[in-house]
Order: structure tokens, then sequence, then C-alpha cells
């Protein structure tokens, strides 16, 4: 993880419609001043009492260090569930219990690079605040954000703010190109000569982008979205097969060593609907006929 974690009880002052999501702002003191583009924060849910004993996880979209109440954390939240839907129903002033910041921040390129950054559904809440910290250190960068449909895509105006430009598609063609981030993000590397490609979203969606980037020369990397139970690495329902430098495969918690990792090292051939295997070839797999 980078720098510390801290756990607060933040207060709710914000919860904005983000066309099919929820935009919360919690003031959450020392999370802000510690955390990094690429890092999430763990929220409990349900209130002191409710069974919902597992936090959710969400990336962090913005933070501000310092402001009228405090350093503040923005978190983009899809109401899908009781734990989602018990948070996107709070009002302002209520209380959220934050751990955070959490996990392996983007890693940013020692030089000046030209840059693409990614971003399928609310997958992209994170890319907003790395464009900006990228474009203060010189680099030229540009957006290519998809969804299903127009409703579900998120930050396409702040995206413009945000980077030198921007670049939408949908699946179904109500807004930008019709079709996948993918079909358009190769023209987008070979024009701006990209060296690095930044990714956040579904699975199937980073493991293209890797494959694209790498067709053209580029590394990618990626914040995946792998279902975290716990957020601090001891439940190990995160795990995931990456290859280390030394070549061989392990499996990593995505919320501890993780969640960005370099695409290239993703085991994309062992994932496969939701559900993650132990390929053969890991260190520790199961042998034919046990130990």
């Amino acid at each position: 993880m980078s720098g510390g974690v801290v756990r607060v009880t933040g207060e709710l002052i914000a919860v904005r419609r983000a066309g099919a999501y929820h935009h919360l702002t919690v003031v959450a003191p020392g999370v802000a001043e510690l955390a990094h583009p690429g890092q999430f924060v763990a929220l409990a849910v349900g209130g002191p009492t409710s069974a919902n004993l597992l936090r959710r996880c969400f990336s962090l979209h913005r933070v501000k260090p310092s402001g009228t109440y405090g350093g503040t954390v923005d978190v983009v939240v899809s109401a899908v569930g009781a734990g989602t839907r018990w948070l996107t129903a709070l009002r302002p002033h209520d209380p959220v219990d934050v751990v955070g910041p959490l996990g392996r921040a983007f890693p940013l390129p020692a030089e000046p690079v030209p840059c693409v950054l990614v971003g399928g559904g609310y997958g992209s809440a994170p890319l907003f605040w790395l464009a900006e910290t990228l474009r203060e250190r010189g680099c030229h960068v540009e957006l290519v954000l998809g969804a299903a449909s127009e409703d579900r895509l998120f930050g396409v105006v702040e995206g413009r703010r945000s980077a030198d430009a921007v670049h939408v598609t949908t699946d179904d063609g109500s807004a930008g190109t019709k079709g996948w981030v993918s079909d358009v993000l190769g023209e987008v590397i070979e024009r701006t000569k990209a060296s690095v490609v930044y990714g956040c979203g579904p699975m199937a969606m980073l493991r293209s982008v890797t494959e694209v980037a790498a067709a053209h020369g580029a590394v990618a990397q990626v914040a995946v979205e792998e279902s975290m139970a716990c957020g601090i690495g001891v439940c190990m329902t995160c795990v995931l097969p990456v290859t280390g430098a030394d070549g061989r495969t392990r499996m990593v918690r995505s919320c501890v060593e993780g969640p960005v990792f370099r695409g290239d090292r993703v085991r994309w051939d062992a994932l496969d609907g939701g559900i993650t295997r132990v390929p053969d070839d890991a260190v520790g797999a199961p042998r034919p006929g046990g130990h």
C-alpha cells in the first residue's frame, strides 16, 4: 500500500445524481491527505446493528485535503445491492465509517510522456484525478470513456476539463462512437504516440485494453474490478493470478498488491464469466493426486 491507512467516522456532506450513478462527498480527515490516484476506500454499510458486516470498496474519484469542512473524499456508487442502496439513501450530515486510503496507486511516468486513460462506466471515476496529476507533470493526456449506453457513462463533461481530449463510445450508439473502447483505442494510441495506457472498468474491458496497448507498443496499467470483502488483505476473496518479475504466477490480493497491475502481468486466461481459477502453473496450485 502507498503511505498509511486510517479509519475515521466521516460525515456525508453531499449526494448528487450523475446519470445512472450517485456521487458522494464525505468528510474523512486524514484519508484525503494520504491518498493517491488509483487507491480506494472501504465504507461500512447498514448502520451499527446491520447484518451487512462487510464493507463496500470504492475507487477514490477525487480528494480535497483541506476545505470548508476539512479533508474530503469523493466516490461514485452504482446502487445495485443492499449495501450500495443503503449508502445512496444517506442524507447530508449522516455518519460514514471510512477506512483508507487502500491499495496500490497508479504508477506515474518518470518523464512527461503521452498517456491514454480508458474508463468503462463508473469505472472511469479515478481517471480524472489521475489525468490532472499527469498533466501537472507535463504529460499529454487523452481520455477514452465507454459504456453500454449514454446514461451509463460517467464524467464526459468533467473529462473535457481534466484531459486534453475525450473520446466516447457506447455499445448502442446513443453517444459518441457506436462500439467498444477497444474499437477506438488503437487509433488514439497511434496518433498520440502514447507509451502508457491506464484503464479502470470491467475485467473484460481491461483485458482488451491490455491487448490493444501491447499491439501498439504501449504498457497498460489497469485497476482491476474484483469483489473485495475486507479491503485489507485478510479475507482472500479478491485473489487474482498475476505473473511476477521472475516469470512465476502467484495468486495475489487485488486489495493489497493491487488494485493496479501491469496489464500484461495479469493472467486473463484464468478469468471467465466472473470466475477466477488457479492456473495449473501457479505457485501453490493443486496437483493431481493431492499432496
